[in-house]
């Protein structure tokens, strides 16, 4: 695409590579380049440091913005220490990430608000998320429960670590951040999402020398590279989904380096290295114990640590020593920021890097084979012949899911057995196909019973009234023994799961019909080309109904869940 006169977002702009493709970016004429970083300072100096380096573009055309995007805005500036440690803003925080996403959470999010504030139809995510996810460390929050579990802790710590580690969970996290940008940038008209990525250990595998703690390689760094991938599959998925921006990720297999060089002071976390006077003579002991904890505590020195080192940016200082140790050859080596920046420009602009993580994927996994397609026919025409000998229809089990497909699949099932053919359908009013529908769960029991024990709920003509099985799917029991119900509740669950038998659900099917017939009717007979799959010989001119060809037009014009790509 053209990134000329385009809104471009840069998340981690302040960073190494965010800085570098913001500068790439601006030879690409865009309309204005929001600039983020995690800290109000860092995304004010860089704003400041480009508008100094570029003082002919206009003066709103760097956007500082600052926070966290993986928690809603109010707690996008707080320190997630902070926010765990408070009781309020911990429930809070939970809720943001394990209840279902609804319109209150995503309209929170500090993501979901800064992209449809700024709607960018380009949006270049230069953010390291799975450091940031897996380095809230689940195995040290662990460490911690077990050592409270172990000293009879009262009820209140136990509540508070139980929700600690809860809002520590990966998965989870990453999940409501991918659910809340797809969303974010669809209601935003997003055109294009582009991710910087990472292998997690620098292109190096199980054998990697470069740990966080006694172990090689450390679960904390290999939880890294876990949610690294996972990250990647979920924008693959986002990448197949028809009114999505188009997903890429360039994912560099080496150390990132570099921003500056410089004798300065050395700092860990934003914070110079204190160095503290240690006697020589200050010698302990060795016994068969090792106390974390100091006889008398060491004074400061009063100085800061001073050397010669290489900022790689997001990943700190190196020292010469360390800098030569990392790069070397046979080692994780090096990619320079402006390297990515440079496919990272050229993808967008539609050439082909070869490097797009995404576009390898698809090209690597298996896709449907025309054995399979030509073989489908055959598996269906055996399934039908056996329903014939044993007098049965094969409707719905409920373990392919989602509830719907169940629902929908009997609903049709109904009306298939009381008007025959998909031509005979309209004939039939709702308030008609509604009655004979309650007449048929009403007098077959097999039917009935096999819809109810399968975990549907039958929703009577009258929508006040209902029948149930041993088990519901919808809704989902959570440990509450009864929840509260009304009216759009019950339209809910009647769309989700529940067998619908009144007369507004019968309008909808016939509504349906309609638009299935008038479809294959447009297609005219003269046009023979491949175009066109779901013509009047597919269904077999209206004189049956294939119940499963029915409920996957459904889920292709109501559900827009069509298939993509092949």
């Amino acid at each position: 695409m053209d990134i000329q006169n385009k809104k471009v977002l840069v998340l981690g702009g302040w960073g190494l590579v965010g800085n570098a493709v913001t500068k790439k970016l601006i030879s690409e004429k865009p309309k204005q380049i929001i600039v983020t970083s995690l800290r109000k300072e860092e995304a004010f100096e860089e704003v400041n440091k480009l508008k100094k380096e570029y003082p002919h573009l206009p003066k709103n055309y760097f956007v500082p913005w600052w926070g966290n995007i993986l928690v809603r805005e109010e707690f996008k500036d707080k320190d997630r220490n902070e926010i765990l440690a408070d009781p309020v803003k911990r429930k809070i925080l939970m809720q943001d990430t394990l209840e279902e996403l609804g319109s209150e959470i995503l309209k929170s999010a500090s993501l979901y608000k800064l992209i449809n504030k700024h709607k960018p139809q380009i949006i270049v995510d230069c953010i390291n998320t799975a450091t940031g996810i897996a380095y809230q460390d689940i195995y040290t929050t662990y460490k911690r429960v077990k050592h409270k579990l172990n000293n009879k802790p009262k009820l209140e710590e136990v509540i508070e670590e139980t929700e600690k580690i809860l809002c520590t969970m990966y998965i989870p996290q990453l999940i409501r951040h991918i659910q809340i940008l797809y969303n974010a940038m669809h209601d935003a008209k997003t055109e294009i999402y582009f991710k910087i990525g990472t292998s997690g250990t620098g292109g190096m595998g199980l054998n990697i020398p470069y740990t966080h703690s006694e172990e090689k390689p450390s679960r904390v760094l290999l939880s890294k590279s876990a949610i690294a991938g996972a990250h990647t599959l979920l924008l693959w998925l986002m990448g197949r989904t028809p009114d999505s921006a188009i997903a890429k990720e360039i994912k560099p297999t080496a150390a990132i380096a570099w921003k500056k060089i410089e004798f300065n002071t050395v700092k860990k976390k934003g914070k110079p290295i204190e160095l503290y006077n240690i006697p020589f003579e200050d010698q302990i002991q060795l016994g068969n114990k090792l106390n974390f904890q100091l006889d008398k505590p060491y004074s400061p020195s009063g100085k800061v640590l001073k050397s010669v080192f290489i900022d790689t940016g997001e990943n700190g200082i190196f020292s010469r020593g360390e800098f030569e140790v990392i790069t070397a050859q046979k080692q994780m080596e090096f990619v320079t920021p402006e390297e990515i920046a440079e496919n990272i420009i050229y993808e967008i602009k539609g050439r082909n890097t070869g490097s797009d993580i995404i576009n390898a994927l698809d090209n690597a996994t298996l896709n449907p084979s025309y054995r399979a397609g030509y073989l489908q026919h055959f598996a269906v025409d055996i399934l039908a012949e056996l329903e014939k000998k044993h007098d049965l229809h094969s409707v719905a089990f409920e373990m392919l899911g989602p509830p719907r497909l169940s629902k929908l699949l009997f609903e049709i099932q109904l009306i298939k057995t009381i008007a025959g053919t998909m031509k005979n359908i309209p004939s039939f009013t709702a308030k008609k196909l509604s009655q004979l529908s309650t007449e048929l769960i009403k007098n077959n029991h097999d039917l009935r019973n096999e819809i109810l024990s399968i975990g549907i709920p039958i929703l009577m003509p009258d929508g006040k009234t209902f029948i149930r099985g041993k088990e519901m799917k919808i809704p989902v029991f959570t440990g509450d023994n009864e929840i509260s119900l009304d009216a759009a509740k019950i339209n809910r669950f009647a769309y989700e799961c529940w067998l619908d038998l009144r007369p507004s659900n019968m309008n909808a099917w016939l509504k349906r019909i309609k638009a299935i017939m008038d479809e294959a009717i447009a297609i005219s007979e003269k046009d023979t080309s491949s175009l066109h799959v779901r013509t009047k010989q597919y269904w077999n001119y209206f004189e049956e109904i294939s119940i499963g060809r029915v409920v996957s037009w459904i889920f292709i014009h109501e559900e827009k869940g069509t298939r993509m790509k092949d």
